[in-house]
């Protein structure tokens, strides 16, 4: 019989543990914003700089809107972002409606068609 009761108290801490670590995963993604890059212009030439003084944290979205065809978004490193060019193997997103989330520290993205990332569509939040 106790080994019964300490069964079922087990059984309760476990499940303590799964609904704590349920809400906690809720508050974290309840806590995370969204950002229109380029705000009503969305995602073009001469965004650079949108993201300065923006509040960015690690799990915030950011939604890159543009006409399907004429843009991209391509995940790139900080040298790729320096120099406006797109690695081997960078994630690229072309849906027009990009939805990324940001990971903590600094995040790189340019548009990957010639000539647009030097034309100021290259943006680098930080993310606390």
């Amino acid at each position: 019989m106790f080994q019964k009761m300490c069964e079922e108290k087990g059984n309760a801490k476990l499940v303590r543990i799964v609904v704590l670590s349920i809400l906690l995963i809720h508050i974290h993604t309840a806590n995370a914003a969204s950002y229109t890059v380029g705000d009503s212009s969305g995602w073009t030439f001469n965004v650079a700089g949108w993201e300065k003084g923006k509040p960015f944290k690690a799990g915030d979205t950011l939604i890159f809107k543009y006409v399907v065809g004429q843009h991209n978004t391509v995940v790139v490193d900080k040298a790729s972002y320096d120099s406006c060019s797109v690695p081997a193997g960078a994630p690229t997103y072309s849906s027009g409606n990009d939805q990324l989330t940001l990971k903590k520290g600094p995040n790189y993205f340019i548009c990957g068609i010639r000539g647009h990332c030097e034309a100021g569509m290259k943006i680098a939040p930080l993310a606390a």
